[in-house]
């Protein structure tokens, strides 16, 4: 049946936070980790830090689409869809603009200056760097010259995907309350998205490499839009949920399998190439559909769990970062890189350094909310103020359960 119940939903709170606590400690390992890109990076490198990050690297931007997509399904009935749009463009497209023009300009000139391509001169780099016209740097212009939203991406694809379900609401809605979608059983909807996953994956992964740049990124979009609109789906029918959560342990187990698989795979547990009848083909075939089951069924797994666990429990901590998610995914990524930057001249070994590090950037973003929280107009920036007031009062999962955040 339909999803009529208007309660707050806890655990999609719950799991919006957990999932950018993740996300914090996910891009301090990029720091570290041997043989991935990144902004800046250590001179202590870890090969098997590469496998414990891919424990969560498939799924956890997945996880905040899936987030999203429930609190928008959540809150249309009870607000008009241009209103919706003008609060989401607010809280979205605002900070967003703040971000490129400002936050994450430490990240661009420190990434520059490692690699030893500029001189130092941080107020001389901001102002090349705003001009679209800048010959500073050709090789890393886009259209846009230098400006970029490196970690923030995640705020225009939510813009974008939301605008296309406002759009498509009415179809949406109808498709949503059908007799026969309500009566599906929870396997045959999980099949479909399998289906069109591996699909998506087959036919677009190796022709679009991820690159969060919007225009390009097709395989991305294909992913992340259809977690989008399961979440919404899934948000307003009880028996695809009573179902998920009832299973959790079995989503579980086979997550964990898949993931075990994958770590083989990447260690060259099977040799599939050793004789003239194996098939390249359908290698392919059959690790893409453990790479999309393992996918899926963390996202089944950690939903399951915290719909379990976490559905009836609230506190002031939840309530904090309901508010300061969007600040702290903000402030995160440029604090990592400023930290690490300043730490690294020091020499101090990983396993001391990285406690440090991650001190100084969750105090950090605590100070840098507290003061955004306080100065009205850092708090319009940030993406605070009326508007979020506006959408909590209309339904306590928020749209903006949604944009928090992030990479």
């Amino acid at each position: 049946m339909t999803r009529t119940d208007t309660g707050r939903r806890y655990e999609l709170d719950w799991l919006r936070t957990l999932a950018f606590a993740i996300l914090i400690l996910y891009h301090i390992g990029m720091y570290y980790v041997a043989d991935w890109g990144w902004h800046i990076k250590s001179e202590q490198t870890f090969t098997g830090l590469q496998e414990l990050m891919i424990l969560t690297n498939p799924w956890r931007m997945s996880l905040l689409f899936l987030l999203a997509g429930m609190a928008l399904s959540l809150v249309l009935p009870r607000i008009s869809r241009l209103k919706l749009l003008r609060l989401r463009s607010k809280r979205l497209l605002i900070p967003l603009l703040f971000t490129m023009f400002v936050v994450v300009v430490p990240q661009v000139y420190y990434e520059a200056l490692s690699q030893q391509l500029i001189q130092p001169g941080y107020l001389q780099f901001w102002w090349q760097y705003v001009n679209p016209v800048t010959d500073l740097l050709p090789d890393h212009h886009s259209p846009i010259g230098l400006l970029t939203w490196n970690h923030a991406w995640f705020i225009p694809y939510l813009w974008c995907y939301s605008l296309l379900v406002l759009l498509c609401y009415p179809l949406l809605n109808v498709v949503s309350q059908a007799g026969w979608l309500q009566q599906l059983q929870g396997r045959y909807a999980l099949a479909l998205v399998f289906g069109l996953m591996l699909w998506a994956w087959w036919m677009l992964k190796a022709d679009f490499p991820s690159t969060h740049a919007l225009v390009d990124d097709w395989y991305n979009h294909a992913k992340y839009f259809l977690v989008f609109i399961a979440g919404f789906l899934l948000a307003r029918q009880d028996l695809w949920w009573q179902q998920l959560v009832a299973n959790r342990r079995v989503w579980l187990v086979i997550a964990l399998c898949c993931y075990c698989l994958i770590i083989a795979e990447r260690n060259d547990v099977f040799d599939y190439y050793s004789g003239p009848t194996n098939s390249e083909t359908l290698h392919n075939m059959l690790f893409g559909s453990v790479l999309v089951i393992n996918h899926w069924l963390w996202l089944l797994a950690v939903l399951g769990y915290a719909g379990a666990y976490l559905a009836k429990t609230n506190s002031p901590l939840l309530r904090y970062c309901n508010d300061a998610v969007l600040p702290w995914y903000i402030l995160h990524q440029t604090l990592i890189i400023l930290f690490a930057a300043w730490l690294k001249p020091l020499a101090i070994p990983a396993i001391a350094e990285f406690p440090l590090l991650l001190a100084l950037t969750v105090a950090g973003c605590y100070l840098g909310y507290e003061l955004i929280r306080r100065v009205a107009l850092l708090g319009w920036c940030f993406g605070l103020g009326k508007a979020r007031q506006s959408i909590q009062n209309s339904n306590s999962t928020e749209p903006l359960s949604v944009t928090r955040p992030v990479s």
